[in-house]
């Protein structure tokens, strides 16, 4: 007889679009992806500043009629029936949005980018170890078969020592107005400095994420080091990065990566209707390509130095569930990984350690600082303040 999955229960924390695609992913059916372990259970949605935006939001995903509905966060990391708390909001509200759930003694899965700052990103991960509580970033493509696969094909020697990684994830946003002005207002949240609005923290993070899945988390941890950082920036007119570039020297292991973000040109020059490699992970013995886009590629490429110079394509689909309606968008996988933690007394994943997810944001800060790139003090404190308008949705 199989045994009981483990089923973990969710509290929701903003009702807004990434929100709305993780809680339909929590609410495919797991045996749809050949998952039989874990389940998941949404038993509790807040808005910031309403609890009907909330139950509007639990109609709109099908969820729950059972989910209580919240409107305030506080309400919502108080509740004892949450096992884990999903931090969907801007990642200008990460560090006090997460920290709230923390000191409530809550277990989190935390959205990228983290923070806005390195500062921030150690803070949580030390108050996560103090409670003993899991916490994890939430970069889902690190837990894709495709991007595990991956890994596993470099440390296999499949394409031999690695020694550079190209990645990139851009979108052409830049589509004149009359006047001339690109098509952003200065609010909205991928230029908006008030929300950390800029191509790294939103897009960028994508194409670090593959330097670093290829070329630090597969080392060994005596070789593993942070990376010397160079970096390029060019500022939109609110003063957030719009073109960005950033070369990640790792001496130990004598390799380079190059992550590249834009909101000017577009990784394929039609968006995500044509294929076009995001990633080359080039190796001594050959090549590694990686569709775009690079949060959700659906394919890579194998190309040896030896032979007759035959691509070997490996489809990888995403599953869905005829049930929701053919839904799948291949977050459940991170979702996943949170239950099996818990399930297992695990506080933080191996697929991406909390000291990575710190150098990753050291990374970022370090790229930003050399573009002169600067956000406001409210969203860069390291300060927690339950009371913060962050946190209250208070003006």
């Amino acid at each position: 007889m199989a045994s009981t999955p483990y089923t973990i229960k969710w509290g929701i924390m903003a009702t807004g679009g990434i929100a709305e695609t993780f809680c339909k992913d929590l609410l495919t059916d797991p045996a749809t992806r050949s998952v039989h372990d874990v389940k998941h259970q949404i038993v509790a949605v807040s808005s910031s500043t309403s609890a009907d935006r909330a139950a509007e939001f639990i109609k709109k995903i099908d969820g729950p009629s059972t989910a209580k509905t919240y409107g305030s966060y506080g309400e919502l990391v108080a509740d004892p029936d949450v096992d884990i708390i999903y931090v969907a909001t801007p990642h200008s509200h990460h560090f006090q949005n997460a920290m709230l759930a923390l000191e409530a003694g809550k277990n989190v899965l935390c959205e990228k980018a983290l923070t806005v700052t390195a500062s921030q990103a150690k803070k949580l991960v030390a108050k996560a170890k103090e409670k003993n509580l899991f916490f994890m970033e939430a970069v889902w493509t690190r837990y894709f078969p495709l991007s595990i696969k991956i890994r596993e094909l470099i440390t296999s020697g499949e394409i031999g020592t690695v020694y550079r990684t190209l990645a990139d994830l851009s979108f052409n946003e830049n589509t004149p107005r009359t006047d001339g002005i690109v098509n952003f207002p200065d609010t909205h949240r991928m230029v908006n400095k008030d929300l950390a609005g800029g191509a790294l923290l939103d897009l960028g993070i994508y194409a670090l994420t593959w330097v670093f899945q290829t070329l630090y988390h597969i080392q060994p941890s005596p070789t593993k080091e942070p990376p010397r950082v160079l970096a390029a920036i060019n500022k939109y007119r609110t003063g957030a990065d719009e073109n960005t570039s950033i070369i990640c020297q790792f001496p130990n292991n004598k390799s380079i990566g190059v992550a590249t973000t834009s909101i000017l040109v577009g990784t394929s020059p039609h968006g995500t209707t044509t294929a076009a490699p995001a990633i080359r992970i080039q190796g001594s013995k050959g090549e590694i390509q990686v569709q775009h886009p690079a949060f959700r590629p659906l394919s890579y490429s194998v190309i040896r130095k030896q032979g007759d110079g035959k691509v070997e394509v490996v489809e990888c689909p995403i599953p869905t569930d005829p049930a929701r309606g053919n839904w799948g968008h291949g977050m459940f996988w991170e979702a996943d990984e949170c239950a099996r933690c818990l399930r297992d007394g695990k506080k933080q994943s191996g697929t991406l350690p909390w000291d990575e997810s710190v150098v990753i944001m050291e990374t970022m800060e370090e790229a930003l600082r050399q573009g002169g790139v600067e956000y406001p003090e409210l969203i860069t404190t390291d300060v927690f303040d339950a009371k913060s308008p962050l946190n209250t949705g208070n003006k």
